[in-house]
């Protein structure tokens, strides 16, 4: 049997470092803690982790800068935390491809949750069938390679992105809950932490402009409209 899944925890705030390594550790994962980026793209080239988590804001780069290095030749689960609310859109809704985030203070048994639910997604047997792929319209999406195409164009998705069309797409004709979706996509559901699946819409709304299939269902979730109507306005 392996051993314990390793994380690695790149946070310079060294309090934050210490009760997070200590809470991960009694949840039985191995834990590496680093307070720079160049220490954690090291750790990284050196040791591949199971999971990251990544403060935003280091003293030698931002988090940004790091999950895009790192995305350059892993898909590795990253779990950002930032200090500030506003920098929520940033982390979640731009193509560095971060899997979840958290916003300082947080409790760390939800942390743990957030944790153990993105292993969860990301583990090989929950991985979809590699044959299967969905078209909508000019929309192709594939399963395996985790491709888009509109027509001719490939359209580069974050993996969540790509997490959230695919579970719309192959719930057509149902309307999903917000937190639904964060239960299928993200593993988990905590109460008022919707805005996640929203700003993720919205991206992929700007990335596929009219070919984007999701409807927005007011007051309720989203839904995939039929092929032959127009999406809602984005939300």
């Amino acid at each position: 049997m392996s051993g314990p899944q390793l994380i690695l925890v790149v946070e310079d705030e060294a309090s934050i470092a210490s009760f997070v390594s200590l809470y991960l550790k009694n949840a039985g994962y191995d834990v590496r803690a680093v307070p720079t980026g160049g220490a954690a793209l090291n750790q990284v080239a050196a040791e591949l982790p199971s999971l990251i988590i990544l403060d935003l804001n280091l003293p030698d780069m931002d988090g940004i800068e790091i999950c895009r290095r790192i995305r350059k030749s892993s898909d590795v689960p990253i779990l950002m935390l930032t200090a500030r609310d506003e920098d929520v859109d940033k982390i979640i809704g731009l193509e560095v491809g971060a899997d979840d985030y958290l916003t300082k203070p947080f409790n760390p048994r939800e942390l743990v949750a957030r944790v153990k639910s993105v292993l969860r997604r990301s583990a090989p047997e929950r991985r979809r069938d590699e044959s299967r792929e969905i078209r909508h319209g000019d929309l192709v999406i594939n399963a395996g390679r985790r491709e888009v195409f509109v027509g001719e164009d490939e359209i580069q998705l974050a993996p969540k992105e790509f997490d959230l069309l695919w579970e719309l797409l192959d719930h057509r004709g149902l309307v999903l809950t917000r937190d639904q979706l964060l239960e299928r996509v993200w593993g988990y559901t905590f109460a008022g932490d919707t805005r996640t699946v929203d700003v993720h819409v919205r991206q992929i709304r700007r990335k596929l402009g009219d070919a984007s299939p999701i409807v927005t269902v007011w007051g309720v979730g989203y839904k995939v409209a039929s092929e032959r109507s127009s999406p809602a306005p984005a939300a």
